[in-house]
């Protein structure tokens, strides 16, 4: 008999290949995909011929350890599509399945497939699906800090999935189009992979790479797809048209009354230049939110808010578009008329170019359109590192704001990550022109039992980013930050203990480079426990905070001396000091619900109302409950109140509790209604805790000095919408909101409307074949 050389299995083409015996090289078959029905069933024959991904490993909350549940992909891919299946087995508890709406599958077991299609170990796209098919997908991108493993779901790529429940566990098919995606033009290819499993009822979470936490890239660990030839895209042509009508209402002449039906057309338009380059174009496009803002508490009113960016044309390559310290914030461009974007990556570099064309009502003069043009370009260095530019322009009549400026990420030691960024803004207001610097670096290692964080963050008082997020200009802040971790044996209750210790210190921006010492010093204490899914943050603050002579500028004092009363100006305490504590505890995903709660009480913290010491209480709840596998409630309560430490009274009070409740009909059909309260309430100020003479602030439009009397603001909104969503881009939604007021807090007397609306929108995908 003839002897036969002995071939190992992994290289037949099939595997197994497992991800614990580092087979991570996968050569992937290529399969005529007829005849195969993505049904949640690996029946038919061309999965026996699939490339099969086995010895999966833990990831979190503790790594290097084997998964405790056992999890097979299979994956083949034919001229036009990459298919994966998977068999999730799972005998140690119930599997969490639920018929949600597209990317909420985060209360239910679940599965990411990362391909890094330009095999760069930077960025991925992301294809998750629960047990049922129902998908979540974005991108992970390893560009700034803290974002190694954390999925933006702000994408939404066309894809099939479908799943099924089974008695050890879950099956799930999914074919991944080559035309929803991007990729090399090279004719053979290699791509990066991972794949990603959470385990709700361990709280685990579970990689086919060994991956580890400590490492400083996570992408770096992925596996790599072999072999990849002749890819078929086709033509990439989607067109959208879109048409929405709204109906606006507000109070009349002794009735509601409601104006004219507004119909408007518009359209989206997404041309795939080439493999790897995307063109989209929007014109008269209608940007309004299905969903308005939840509302948030403000704990220092120096600093802006954020609110993420919703809208489908600008969610679409926005990683393209991240930057350190937010220079790029699409929600700059608040209702365009017309906008066009390219995204992409050409010989390694990363592209984003964004146009747009602003409505002439968000312009200083009424009558000009802004105009703002966008360029993102990025550069891959040596192993994970890369350098990237940034310039913004926005032109407003005679107006202008230009921000020019370079960052770098350089990753090395596997654990140790170096970033800085140089920027530079130039504006034109009024005929003068100013420009000023912001300036950015870091230093950060995530080793498996110590970590730590350096970092300097500086910005000019001048510094605009008319096109970009800045909370507070005019600041620097630096940070050294050290933390321990310690690991229970492997089925003890304790799974991680951290213990965090943080120096921060900040200063005004002109402060800093005179040398002087930090206007605001923070010393932290934290602990963080993790136990059996449960997660506990315990924390100290030592903090003691200046006086900020800026922003009481305007206010001034009503005082009286034998008689005669004057205004004064208004002089706080130079510094004040602060005692905190903290509390946060997560429960498990339970497979009905899952809740937090964080609490902060103060000893004593500053009353920005009236700069004097203060007790202060914070408090934010959560609970998600479904009461079936169709029905969703969402409850949230915030809570903030400030008493003064004289006398014990209320100086400000916001309360808001918020309720949202969705019902799945069918994994395109979903309704929702959403109610929230946000009650505010604050007290006449006074010069608390040294004259106690009324304040006075200036009204910035007239110049004129009030008396800062006792005020509220008792404001509910009720919202409803049905949506139909067969694939991505074509959509079908008809909704109400409506704004109402009342003067007593939580009475619900006389409650009236203050304005509302009824609206639908319709955009329907066209997409070449």
């Amino acid at each position: 008999m003839l002897a036969l050389p002995f071939i190992p299995v992994a290289l037949l083409g099939i595997g197994p290949y497992s991800g614990l015996d580092r087979q991570t090289t996968v050569a992937i078959p290529r399969l005529a995909e007829a005849g195969v029905a993505i049904d949640g069933s690996l029946t038919e024959a061309v999965w026996s011929q699939a490339a099969v991904l086995t010895g999966f490993s833990e990831y979190s909350p503790v790594d290097g350890r084997p998964a405790d549940d056992s999890t097979e992909i299979l994956v083949w891919y034919s001229a036009h599509a990459i298919y994966f299946g998977i068999r999730a087995h799972e005998p140690h508890g119930a599997v969490h399945a639920a018929l949600a709406n597209r990317d909420r599958i985060a209360n239910d077991d679940w599965i990411e497939i990362l391909l890094d299609t330009f095999n760069d170990r930077r960025q991925a796209l992301v294809f998750g699906v629960n047990p049922l098919g129902v998908q979540a997908d974005g991108t992970l991108i390893e560009t700034q800090a803290g974002s190694k493993d954390t999925v933006d779901f702000s994408a939404d790529f066309v894809y099939q999935s479908q799943g099924r429940v089974t008695a050890s566990g879950f099956e799930v098919e999914i074919r991944i189009p080559f035309k929803s995606i991007r990729y090399q033009s090279q004719p053979v290819q290699q791509w990066g992979l991972n794949v990603v499993r959470q385990v709700q009822h361990s709280g685990h979470r579970q990689t086919w790479t060994a991956a580890r936490l400590t490492a400083a890239s996570f992408l770096a660990q992925s596996g790599t797809l072999t072999g990849l030839t002749d890819l078929r895209r086709g033509l990439v042509l989607d067109v959208n048209p879109e048409f929405t009508a709204k109906l606006d209402g507000a109070p009349g002449a002794g009735a509601w009354h409601y104006g004219a039906l507004d119909p408007d057309f518009g359209g989206n338009l997404r041309w795939g230049v080439t493999n790897n380059l995307t063109l989209t174009g929007t014109a008269q496009p209608d940007f309004s939110q299905v969903e308005a803002d939840a509302g948030q508490l403000v704990s220092d009113p120096r600093e802006a808010l954020y609110f993420p960016e919703k809208r489908p044309f600008f969610l679409e390559g926005l990683e393209q578009f991240n930057t350190p310290n937010s220079l790029v914030y699409t929600r700059r461009l608040i209702q365009p008329v017309a906008a066009v974007k390219l995204t992409g990556k050409v010989s390694g570099f990363g592209v984003g170019l964004l146009s747009g064309v602003d409505d002439r009502a968000y312009s200083a003069s009424g009558t000009d359109h802004p105009l703002f043009n966008i360029l993102r370009m990025r550069r891959d260095l040596g192993g994970q590192s890369s350098a990237g530019i940034v310039y913004t322009d926005k032109i407003d009549g005679p107006d202008y704001n230009r921000v020019a400026g370079a960052n770098a990420r350089i990753v090395f030691g596997g654990t140790h990550t170096l970033a800085f960024q140089a920027v530079e803004s130039f504006t034109r207001t009024d005929g003068a022109t100013r420009n000023a610097p912001l300036w950015y670096a870091a230093l950060d290692r995530t080793g498996q039992h110590f970590g730590y964080t350096y970092s300097i963050n500086a910005i000019a008082p001048d510094f605009v980013a008319a096109s970009g997020f800045i909370p507070r200009p005019g600041l620097a802040s630096a940070v050294i930050d050290h933390r321990v971790t310690r690991y229970g044996r492997p089925g003890a209750a304790l799974e991680s203990w951290t213990g965090d210790i943080l120096l921060r210190g900040r200063w005004a921006y002109t402060h800093l480079m005179s040398g002087k010492a930090p206007d605001d010093q923070f010393l932290h204490f934290t602990s963080t426990w993790k136990v059996r899914g449960w997660t506990l943050d315990a924390a100290f603050y030592l903090e003691s905070f200046g006086f900020d002579s800026a922003y009481y500028s305007t206010y001034k004092l009503l005082h009286t001396v034998g008689g005669v009363t004057d205004t004064v100006p208004f002089i706080g305490r130079p510094r004040i000091p602060n005692y905190d504590f903290l509390l946060n505890l997560q429960t498990p995903q339970f497979r009905r619900f899952n809740a937090s709660l964080l609490v902060l009480p103060a000893i004593q913290d500053e009353n920005f109302y009236e700069w004097s010491p203060a007790w202060i209480v914070f408090l934010q709840a959560g609970l998600d409950w479904r009461p079936s596998d169709r029905m969703r409630v969402n409850l949230t309560y915030l809570h903030q109140q400030f008493w003064r430490k004289t006398d014990g009274s209320t100086v400000g009070r916001d309360l808001v509790p918020r309720v949202k409740v969705e019902y799945q009909a069918a994994r395109s059909l979903f309704f929702r209604v959403v109610g929230e309260y946000a009650a505010h309430w604050q007290d006449s100020l006074r010069d608390d805790s040294r004259t106690d003479d009324p304040i006075l602030i200036r009204d910035p439009e007239t110049g004129v000095y009030a008396r800062a009397a006792q005020q509220s603001s008792n404001d509910l909104r009720l919202d409803w919408l049905v949506s139909f969503t067969p694939t991505p881009g074509t959509v079908m939604y008809a909704g109400y909101g409506s704004n109402l007021t009342e003067v007593e807090a939580f009475a619900f007397q006389n409650v009236h409307r203050v304005r509302d609306r009824f609206f639908v929108k319709v955009t329907y995908l066209i997409r070449a074949p």
